[in-house]
């Protein structure tokens, strides 16, 4: 039976989407590209409340699968188009994207982690942008997200150097939001992606637009964006509870809508 490269567990509205070829630290390959893609689109479903993306094995991925291209003339702007998919599907899912970061998170793999809205790291982990080690500028989104995280200069210097990062040093630039001990860590990703489970999600998936526009919108843009925004969450069934409960002074239950 063939083994599939995405793993797919949808419990409480947490659908962890787990990187499948733990025997070569999950490389990327083409066809996990395809399967991740369309996990990725099946994530729409209104039973999904949060994502996980994470690794099986030693690591969370190694990046593209390089034995994958060897006696092969490919065109890279073609590849990177599978790619390029993956990571606006993740921007654009409106509903929260977490990254579970063990082991080593390198190249494409780093990328794909930086496009996920959270990203939260084992003691254990390690990161690498990995692409100056073989004479490749980065890609998959890494230009445009790693630089708003941590700035231009200290962008260009982990790309130039492909330096490996701690858990920790990590948490210091802002690349991760989270570190947690590697003897707890999946127990921890569960805790904490279950209050986004739990959570409106879809006044979080109105957010996070507003968020991403906000990149490209002068003050004006951003504050008329809001107000359009805003109706329609108000309109929803998870904002009449949100006031209820308020009222009542009690927790709200959130389902989502």
């Amino acid at each position: 039976m063939k083994l599939m490269t995405i793993v797919q567990h949808n419990e409480q509205g947490i659908l962890t989407l787990t990187l499948n070829r733990p025997q070569t630290l999950n490389a990327i390959t083409t066809e996990m590209l395809q399967e991740l893609a369309q996990a990725l689109q099946e994530a729409q479903a209104t039973t999904v409340r949060t994502i996980i993306i994470a690794g099986a094995g030693r690591g969370f991925c190694s990046g593209q699968d390089l034995k994958e291209f060897q006696g092969k003339q490919i065109a890279y702007s073609e590849h990177l188009q599978l790619y390029n998919q993956i990571i606006k599907r993740i921007r654009k899912l409106p509903k929260p994207v977490i990254a579970a970061l063990h082991g080593s998170a390198v190249g494409a793999g780093l990328s794909l982690a930086l496009a996920c809205d959270i990203r939260l790291a084992a003691s254990d982990a390690t990161f690498s942008t990995g692409f100056s080690r073989i004479a490749l500028v980065p890609d998959s989104g890494m230009s445009y997200l790693l630089p708003r995280l941590v700035g231009w200069s200290k962008a260009f210097e982990l790309v130039a150097t492909s330096s490996t990062l701690s858990a920790q040093e990590a948490l210091q630039l802002g690349i991760v939001n989270q570190v947690f001990d590697s003897s707890v860590f999946q127990e921890q990703v569960q805790s904490y992606s279950t209050q986004f489970a739990q959570g409106p999600t879809r006044a979080l998936g109105l957010f996070k637009q507003a968020l991403q526009k906000s990149f490209h919108s002068n003050l004006d843009e951003a504050l008329a964006f809001e107000a359009t925004l805003q109706d329609q969450a108000a309109s929803s069934p998870d904002h009449n509870e949100g006031i209820r409960a308020f009222m009542e002074k009690r927790p709200p239950t959130f389902t989502g809508e």
